[in-house]
């Protein structure tokens, strides 16, 4: 089997699809994603759903097992699969106690997910598997209480209603979003060499914004006088994404600033294109800049610098910097232009001992005491 990526009939859309040992769309795949396009879910989500559900149709065909009848026990038995090594999966070679699971927890938690929301988009069409992965659990009760029938429509409408529940998910250790220091990151930014790579950094760090959103920036979106940086979902023509929601505005330094009009002067010069990042040293000239080029850089700063970085870490660094000198979290989660403060919360609650231990020296609570230790 083969993931597939496609480009929509009449438009320069991109999709994914899953092809088979014959060369032809998996019908059952293909039906799940045409529905995820047509809801204008994103490429990048079409892309994992399609690899995630390329697993477990190759673990149905190495048993030969019908998608329309597994049983829970097959979904069980996915699960060990996932976590043997490729080389070990059919069964023929020994895998030793010492040897590492192949999927991490949160790799098989994500493609049972995945399995989840194509079981559910099947079962309105009659087909009996969403019952397999979510049962429906009474509210306030987590875990021991037996489950209810699957409910698949207006589930959530009440709060004291029952709330679903994976059937089958993984324990995992939730891991500490990677920071840079203050070091790290000014040594990535003088090992640049041009003015246009440098600002694409200094960006992340100075606005937080993700790498598909600095990628689709227009010089419209580059507020110098107002010192701001609008972020804007709109299809690009490098297929840089924002994230599905409304525009929103970040408040920019003024030294960001400078290094954009630096760059404009310098090197970017009277190329007539839209976009802030470009091809200036490389065919085709004055086209926006790809995932491809930014990665091509981050290996070769990497080499130079000697610190292994990507570029998510300095939106991860933006948020924590901010935390750490106090910005509140309703803050932060607007600037990162995340949905909820949920998101935030859970994805950066994260300061450590030290951070602690100066939070509680600014409000006094080491000094002043009404009582002796």
């Amino acid at each position: 089997m083969r993931v597939q990526r496609v480009l929509m009939p009449g438009s320069e859309a991109e999709s994914w699809t899953l092809l088979g040992d014959d060369h032809v769309p998996v019908e059952p795949v293909e039906r799940f994603l045409a529905y995820l396009a047509a809801i204008e879910k994103s490429p990048n989500t079409l892309k994992a759903y399609a690899h995630d559900l390329k697993d477990w149709f190759t673990f149905l065909a190495g048993r030969e097992l019908d998608w329309q009848i597994v049983t829970i026990e097959d979904v069980a038995g996915f699960v060990a699969w996932l976590r043997l090594p490729p080389q070990a999966r059919d069964g023929k070679v020994a895998v030793l106690p010492t040897v590492e699971h192949h999927c991490s927890e949160a790799s098989v938690n994500r493609k049972l997910a995945a399995l989840t929301s194509f079981c559910e988009f099947h079962s309105r069409h009659g087909v009996e598997l969403a019952g397999l992965l979510i049962t429906m659990q009474p509210a306030g009760r987590r875990g021991g209480g037996s489950a209810t029938s699957y409910k698949p429509f207006l589930h959530h409408v009440t709060k004291s209603g029952p709330q679903r529940r994976r059937t089958i998910k993984l324990k995992t250790s939730k891991p500490r979003p990677k920071v840079l220091t203050a070091t790290e990151a000014q040594t990535i930014l003088d090992a640049c060499d041009h003015l246009r790579d440098r600002l694409l950094f200094a960006l992340l760090l100075d606005c937080g914004v993700r790498i598909g959103e600095a990628l689709g920036l227009r010089h419209e979106d580059m507020g110098i006088a107002e010192k701001s940086v609008i972020v804007c979902p709109r299809p690009n023509d490098n297929h840089a994404r924002a994230k599905a929601g409304i525009s929103r505005t970040i408040p920019a330094s003024a030294e960001l600033m400078r290094l954009y009009a630096d760059y404009l002067n310098t090197e970017y010069g009277a190329l007539d294109s839209d976009y802030v990042f470009v091809n200036l040293w490389a065919e085709p000239l004055g086209r926006p800049w790809t995932y491809p080029a930014v990665y091509d850089l981050v290996l070769r700063l990497r080499e130079r610098t000697g610190i292994d970085f990507e570029p998510h870490q300095w939106r991860h660094t933006y948020a924590t910097w901010l935390l750490r000198r106090g910005a509140g979290m309703e803050t932060v989660k607007e600037c990162l232009g995340h949905a909820s403060i949920t998101t935030t919360i859970d994805t950066y609650g994260h300061l450590d001992v030290e951070d602690a231990r100066r939070t509680l020296e600014a409000a006094g609570w080491f000094t002043g005491r009404e009582v002796r230790l």
